[in-house]
């Protein structure tokens, strides 16, 4: 089995903004891939399907950025899983608008999802996708900034990354992670 968890806000007022880029890659895979993620179980909208043979399951933790640690850590001593079969994706301010960056392991980088995935699994050991969302203007409040929407002049950028993001989760599947990343990381 495989996961594949999207860390974002949960509510219609966060649903286009920066912090929900990973919340955007689950519903496209899930719409490539025909799964419904609905089911409401391990404070997360979860979904479950077969990918070319391989059993994989969609998360978006319903727990608040913040929390999302919570989330996952249920998902994997509910289902008996272990770390090593997820990949996370989430947004990063390192990253300009349109670039994903993949990585096996790291501290959270003042991203607070991450910093509750780390201190939730133990370990700083984990494949993730680092979408690009660029940084703020100098003096900009990352907070409000995070929680903004992508402009207009950033639409095509975003909907590419958001591609490549699932190109990338999709060969994860069927190839190691060092292979996805030599691959994706341009």
């Amino acid at each position: 089995m495989k996961w594949i968890v999207g860390l974002g806000n949960p509510g219609t007022q966060y649903q286009g903004t920066r912090h929900n880029v990973g919340f955007m890659v689950i519903d496209e895979l899930a719409r490539r891939w025909g799964i419904q993620v609905t089911q409401s179980k391990c404070k997360a909208l979860i979904g479950e399907g077969n990918v070319n043979g391989t059993k994989v399951v969609l998360i978006k933790p319903m727990t608040y950025m913040n929390l999302s640690g919570e989330s996952v850590r249920s998902f994997i001593d509910y289902f008996k899983s272990d770390v090593t079969e997820g990949l996370v994706v989430y947004d990063d301010l390192d990253t300009e608008v349109g670039r994903i960056r993949l990585r096996f392991q790291g501290g959270p980088g003042g991203h607070n999802g991450i910093k509750s995935l780390i201190a939730h699994l133990g370990t700083q050991t984990f494949d993730r996708i680092r979408m690009g969302i660029t940084r703020p203007q100098p003096g900009g409040n990352i907070a409000d900034y995070v929680l903004s929407n992508f402009p207009k002049s950033e639409q095509e950028q975003l909907k590419m990354m958001i591609e490549q993001a699932c190109d990338a989760a999709e060969f994860s599947l069927k190839a190691s992670f060092e292979e996805t990343m030599a691959k994706f990381n341009r």
